[in-house]
């Protein structure tokens, strides 16, 4: 890494400014899982971090800049979501296993970044155009993979030539990320997360194939 990472003003960080920096940022990770974003302020991630906010300056221009370098980092992470689709059959019961995969890895994924995703969706749904394209990022890598796996049933005569491949891949990448986002939610309506799983993938692939899954 040394030679890539460089300060606000240009320079390059050597080693011990690079752990500076990847600290900063584990602290403010950590922070956003138990405060809201709005109340997350420099002087208490330096002061978490053991540093000063004149250091965390020198790495950031404020806590959005480096709330933005934990997503982008997020969204290198999903856009390894696209093998959990691309290239998988959706046949038989080849087809029920990618269903249940592409659940377990959506689910999986958004519980393990629960909380800068939803500083994600905040400033997409308020407009913030970088928020939106980091968002879109992780939703697109699935997406593409899907509506790819629409057309190729549908050249094979295994899906109505009616549905629209981007359309479809797109209403179901969209429920995924809102069931994902709304996990804990469902224990309220007495949904257990076993429960889950296994209606999320029915309902998934019966979007891709028309089809009930053999299982």
């Amino acid at each position: 890494m040394t030679g890539q990472v460089r300060t606000v003003d240009g320079r390059v960080a050597g080693r011990r400014g690079q752990a500076t920096r990847q600290k900063l940022l584990d602290c403010l990770s950590e922070m956003l899982s138990s405060s809201p974003y709005r109340d997350v302020k420099v002087i208490d991630v330096a002061r978490k971090a053991g540093t000063s906010p004149a250091t965390f300056y020198q790495y950031f221009p404020d806590v959005e800049g480096a709330v933005l370098e934990l997503a982008e980092e997020m969204a290198k992470e999903g856009a390894g979501l696209t093998d959990l689709v691309s290239g998988r059959s959706w046949v038989g019961k080849a087809g029920w296993q990618t269903s249940e995969d592409l659940v377990e890895g959506f689910l999986d994924f958004w519980r393990k970044h629960d909380a800068i995703l939803r500083v994600v969706d905040l400033g997409a749904a308020e407009g913030d155009k970088r928020f939106y394209k980091i968002r879109m990022k992780i939703l697109n890598s699935v997406t593409n993979s899907l509506t790819d796996a629409v057309k190729e049933l549908q050249a094979k005569g295994k899906v109505d030539k009616d549905v629209s491949p981007a359309a479809m891949a797109g209403s179901l990448v969209a429920m995924l990320a809102s069931v994902a986002g709304h996990q804990k939610g469902f224990q309220t309506w007495g949904v257990k997360q076993a429960e889950l799983k296994p209606n999320l993938a029915l309902l998934v692939h019966l979007g891709i194939t028309g089809k009930k899954p053999t299982k």
